[in-house]
Formats: C-alpha cells, structure tokens, sequence
C-alpha cells in the first residue's frame, strides 16, 4: 500500500487500553506505533490541574476504578495502587419534617442496620439490601473473571452463574422489577437504580435492557464490585502503562490524529495528520481505541452503526476550603462524602427526571453524586493545600442526553450546573458556593463537562463515556472469539465499544492483544 513505514501492530488511540494492549504485544516481541491525536497520552484517564495556580491534581474524566483485574496490573508490572472507600454511599433525606440520612458503612455491618432501621422504621429493607448485594456478589466472583477470557456463549455463562433466579432478574428482566419487588423504600430503590443509570440514558423499566447491562458492570469489578480510588488521580495508571509500553518497545506519538484506514483483510494503511502534515503507515494489524462510530468514519462507511450514539452526563469537578455542613446533623460530612454521596437520586425522582429529558426537556430536580477523592489519597493536593484542609469534589450527573445541549451548549451546561448545584444546596446547612476555593485569578474552582464537551475534548462521539450502549458478556452471533473483532480481519477494536468495554478496565486492549497473539 506505499505506507511509509511498517509495523506488526498501529494502535490507534493513546488511552488506557490502547496503552494496555501496546504494553502487551510490544512484550510479546511485536513491533507496535501508537497514534494519539491529544499532546498527552491517556485519554479519558488523565490527571490533570485544571484550575489556574492551584497544586491539585484531579481525575478530570474518569475518576473510580472498579474494573481494572489485578491480572493486568500484574502481567505489566505496572506500579499502581488503588484504595477502598471507607463508605459506600450517604444518602441525604427528609423524614417526618426532619433532615435525616442512609450512610452505608463498608466497615460496620451494625452501623448500617442502625441506619436503615433509623430511616425506615425497621430491619426490613436492610436485610433485603444484604440478600440483594449477596446476590450480586456471587454473580461478580463468577463473571467477572471470564471477561479476560474468550467469550463465554450465553449458555455457558448462565451456566457459571448457576443462579437461575439472578440470571433472571440482571440478564432477561428490567432491573425496574427486581428493584420494586426486592425494596418498599423510594430512597433505597432510588440508591440500588443509580447503578443502572450511570453514563446511560434509560427507564428503569426499559425494555431494551441497556439499564441491566450498565448496571451488571457496575457490580462485578474486582470480584466484589467495590469501586476503588486510584492513589495518585488516574492519570497515574496511564502513566504506568505509557511506561510499561515504552519499556516493552512500543513506539508513542502524540499529536497525531488518524484520519483514514484502509485494509484488504491481510495489510492495512493508516493515514495521520501530525505536525509536520500527512503521513501514511502500515501494519500486519490495527487496533482501534475509538468508538465503533469513529472506526466506521475512519474506514469511509457511511453509516456503520448508522446511529450516533448519544451520552447522557454532566460531570463538575470542584476544589473546596473545607468540606461543608449537612443539614443533618448526625452525619459527618468526612464520612458522608467519602463514599458516594446522592443527591435527588430517589426512584420516583429518577423516573421523573428520565421523564423530563426524554421530552426534551432539563431535569427540574437534576440527579447526581458525588464524592470526594482526597479523604481517601490525599496526594492528589499539594502540601499547602492539605495542611489547609481543602478538598476535591467529583459531581456525576445522570439524566441529560447530548440533545438537551445541542441548541446552545454553554448556556445549557451553566443553566443545568446552576440548577444541580441548587439540588445540592438542599442538603447542606451552607451554600457549597461558599466552600469553594478561588484559583489564582480569584476565580471559583468549578468546571462542568457535558457531552458535548467529551465529544469536543476526547472525540467521544456524542460524549458517550461507553462508546455506544453496553453489551451483555457473551457471545452472539455478531461477536468474535475476544469481543473485539469487527467485520475486517485485521482490524480490531481495543476500547470501550468493544464486548466488555466500558469503565476504567484495560480489558479490551487485553482481549485485542490476545487476539492478534492468538493468530
């Protein structure tokens, strides 16, 4: 094809798995380029300072891992630690005219039946929480080490799971009848939907199931579904594995967009734009760390998927003088906001608020959560700025699809920052306008991302954090061996889009490591 240089492997896409898979064929002996079209490596798993003057480091796109399998970490010696949360959830409410709240403690059994009990009047929804999440801890220990694997068939994974009453409920109904058949409680069936929604644009009663398969990711990471805080922001797992890729012989070029491929099945050609203009290259195989929307364009196919796909976030990132005080007064806000911490995220406010933005219409009542990663590493701040208690906040907000922003997106984004940030307010005994630290411009530390935003900053096609909706973890007719293939040989998917894509995992770009290594 005339490319001007040649190589077993191009990796198109600097993120997390396409570093994965770069880090893994380089050490099996294959030469491998990496294009990134960003000045820096990692994607959507970066760590950066986004406020001016200001020593933090924040996660400013993704920001928990719970995906991630120590057998990656392990194979690439990559020098990458993450910590549990102390607490899982904290849920503000009002109960009998008072402020109340659901603190769910890791740590306490005890505790968090006192807390139930206090909010409901009663042991029985928190011994339905334990049967539930039993249940779905058992799925997690018995799939979540498949998705290294080839994929399993759907038979032989409902065989593994060897639970007919759960594969029912996670896999063939909406997770809408599970939740309202398991609790009584609005809050606490709001709390278990939140899971199901993340990143995902769904009724609880969907019949499309994409609400269960968002969901199913979000409770099998790790074995456990635990979601850890990466020590040092995430840009310190990208960062190992650029290293790792390096160290093995990969070849990194940032500041070089792929803009064309094309592939007679056996040798393909990528075109680029670099700094120095266009240039062309060759290899026996390329992965592809963009959406399967991205790849379509690339190859020159008009509609392959014909549908854009569409996120549904707004993510605020927020640096703090100190945490605030909550309206409750039997919370600690060191404890409330250390695990997740859910704002109008009741079911009957979930569903109202699907309800408004599937008409095209902004959530009157946002919902959203939050969390604070410097209460578990405080690393991620300078040494001033922990010796002054100053804090990160992360804000994930559900429910506001990209066509919500399409007419005006900064006028929408400030309109639905302002409306979110007031669903907040109504949990504290301050405005959280008042915590917020200045940067060195006296400007508030504040920025929101919607996915309009993540499309123009990461080419995510429309800011969809998955690439396009999630897939359940087996084989059909349209998946190869690994997940990853697509309808040319040698060419494969390595990020999100692929079979078991999704989240901060490394896992695709295993699996299309595996599969050109498998040839």
């Amino acid at each position: 094809m005339g490319a001007k240089g040649f190589y077993d492997v191009v990796i198109v896409g600097g993120g997390h798995n396409g570093l994965t898979a770069a880090a893994y064929l380089a050490r099996a002996g294959r030469s491998v380029l990496v294009l990134e079209r960003l000045g820096r490596t990692g994607g959507a798993a970066v760590s950066t300072r986004p406020f001016a003057g200001v020593d933090a480091r924040l996660s400013r796109y993704s920001y928990l891992v719970s995906l991630l399998p120590r057998k990656i970490v392990r194979d690439l010696g990559l020098s990458f630690v993450v910590r549990k949360r102390t607490v899982s959830s904290y849920t503000p409410a009002v109960r009998d005219g008072r402020p109340t709240g659901l603190l769910v403690d890791n740590g306490s059994p005890a505790a968090t039946r006192e807390a139930f009990a206090r909010l409901t009047g009663s042991d029985r929804e928190f011994e339905a929480w334990q049967d539930f999440y039993g249940m779905t801890g058992r799925l997690a220990e018995r799939i979540f080490p498949t998705l290294t694997e080839p994929l399993p068939s759907r038979d032989a994974l409902r065989e593994r799971v060897g639970d007919e009453a759960a594969w029912q409920a996670l896999f063939e109904r909406p997770i809408g009848e599970t939740i309202e058949t398991s609790f009584a409680d609005d809050l606490v069936r709001g709390v278990v939907l939140t899971d199901a929604l993340i990143g995902t644009f769904a009724d609880a009663h969907d019949a499309s199931l994409r609400q269960n398969r968002c969901f199913l990711y979000h409770v099998i990471g790790g074995g456990t579904g635990d979601w850890d805080v990466p020590v040092g922001g995430m840009g310190a797992l990208t960062d190992a594995l650029a290293g790792a890729a390096r160290t093995a012989g990969a070849e990194i070029v940032t500041g070089h967009e792929a803009t064309a491929l094309a592939t007679d099945g056996t040798r393909a050609e990528v075109t680029y734009q670099g700094p120095d203009g266009e240039g062309t290259v060759g290899a026996r195989h390329v992965l592809v760390g963009a959406a399967p929307h991205t790849l379509a364009r690339l190859l020159g196919e008009e509609a392959a998927p014909a549908r854009r796909p569409e996120g549904a976030q707004l993510k605020v990132n927020m640096l703090l003088k100190r945490l605030p005080r909550l309206r409750d007064r039997g919370a600690d806000p060191r404890a409330a906001f250390a695990g997740t911490f859910h704002i109008a995220e009741g079911y009957g406010q979930l569903a109202e608020a699907y309800r408004q933005a599937a008409a095209g219409e902004l959530p009157a009542a946002p919902p959203s959560e939050i969390y604070c990663h410097s209460l578990t590493d405080p690393s991620i701040l300078g040494p001033d700025l922990v010796e002054r208690g100053y804090q990160t906040l992360t804000l994930f907000g559900l429910h506001t699809p990209a066509r919500l922003f399409e007419r005006d997106n900064d006028a929408v984004r400030e309109e639905l920052l302002k409306s979110t940030l007031a669903q907040l307010d109504a949990c504290l005994a301050e405005p959280i306008a008042d915590c917020l630290a200045a940067d060195a411009d006296g400007r508030p530390c504040i920025e929101a991302k919607t996915p309009l935003d993540l499309e123009r900053d990461l080419g995510l096609p429309g800011g969809n954090i998955f690439h396009r909706d999630l897939a359940f973890p087996y084989a059909t007719e349209a998946t190869g061996r690994w997940g990853v293939e697509t309808a040319h040989a040698n060419v494969l998917l390595c990020g999100a889009g692929a079979v078991r894509g999704g989240g901060v995992s490394g896992i695709p770009g295993h699996n299309a490591a595996m599969a050109v290594l498998g040839e």
